[in-house]
């Protein structure tokens, strides 16, 4: 059975017992949850035991005599990326089912089918969620590099505003900057494929998009993008084979047949995702959103069980049992 299609029969229909022995049997065989559990005291195996009125059911003890009559308990979620959430696993697990399938994320909808009961809540698992990819893809810039222009691969390159937009210009957001900030958009192209390359900058000066393209795009590679001045008469200079178009003129080049089409659909894609989470309310909320973007075209999709199998590993890596 597939990944998918195992968490929705596991989640289906009213969390009872038995399902919920079930689940937390098979998030343990995914190591999400822990099997074995040592003892702060004697460092020896605790026992998984049954306990009545706990939404988790179970619960580690340890009953050794050197602790003179205490016992130690440890819930179930101890040392996950459950511990400390007041949230069902149902729950998390549906959560995660939402985030990796890329369905359309609206507190609404998920309060309605029960995922949490509060905005809150679903702010605190989205945050969550979010460092799992930010940290992830920053593991991957340090080990793999995120560098584009493979073969058969060209890149385009564009600018554009994700400035915070206050419903009738009315109201105040604790840490909402006030000016226009730019987000760099690199995006690798080869057939069907995308890998986008995000990054959030002061201004659309040479000095700060130049190094940007120098640090990401492999020399020699076929960059694409419109007559800014920041680009103009530079990349061609440094070795890369730049084409431009100049969109006050036509959108395709009916010389080079340069165009930079490919990036404006994304960016329209990439906005609304943005804007729909409310992604651009501060500088650091955007730079998260801006990370799970690259994650789920540079390893979410790219894993061979789909986004979800790739958040599920992810999870594993930086919460270890």
């Amino acid at each position: 059975m597939k990944l998918l299609d195992k968490i929705l029969v596991l989640t289906e229909g009213k969390p009872t017992k038995r399902r919920t022995a079930r689940l937390i049997e098979w998030m343990q065989k995914k190591k999400l949850l822990a099997v074995r559990m040592k003892c702060k005291l004697c460092h020896k195996t605790m026992k998984l035991t049954r306990k009545y009125g706990s939404r988790d059911l179970k619960v580690w003890v340890c009953r050794n005599k050197n602790h003179r009559g205490k016992k130690t308990t440890k819930t179930i979620r101890s040392g996950s990326i459950f511990e400390g959430s007041r949230s069902s696993l149902f729950s998390w697990m549906k959560f995660f089912y939402r985030f990796a399938q890329g369905l359309r994320m609206r507190q609404v909808d998920m309060k309605t089918e029960g995922i949490a009961k509060s905005s809150r809540t679903l702010s605190k698992m989205s945050s969550c969620v979010r460092k799992v990819c930010t940290c992830a893809m920053r593991q991957y810039e340090r080990t793999a590099g995120q560098r584009l222009g493979d073969e058969g691969e060209f890149v385009a390159i564009d600018e554009s505003n994700f400035r915070h937009k206050q419903k009738y210009r009315r109201g105040r957001i604790s840490g909402t900057w006030k000016h226009k900030k730019w987000v760099f958009g690199m995006l690798g192209v080869k057939g069907n494929q995308r890998r986008p390359i995000l990054k959030l900058v002061k201004r659309r000066s040479r000095h700060h998009l130049i190094p940007l393209v120098v640090k990401h795009v492999r020399p020699g590679s076929v960059i694409v993008s419109d007559e800014w001045r920041a680009y103009r008469g530079v990349l061609t200079n440094m070795g890369y084979r730049h084409f431009t178009v100049n969109h006050s003129r036509w959108f395709v080049d009916p010389a080079s047949g340069a165009h930079t089409q490919h990036l404006e659909r994304a960016w329209l894609t990439y906005k609304s995702t943005v804007w729909r989470l409310r992604g651009n309310r501060t500088e650091k909320l955007l730079k998260e959103h801006l990370k799970v973007i690259e994650w789920s075209y540079w390893l979410g999709n790219r894993h061979k069980k789909g986004a979800l199998g790739r958040l599920l590993k992810d999870i594993r890596s930086q919460f270890p049992l």
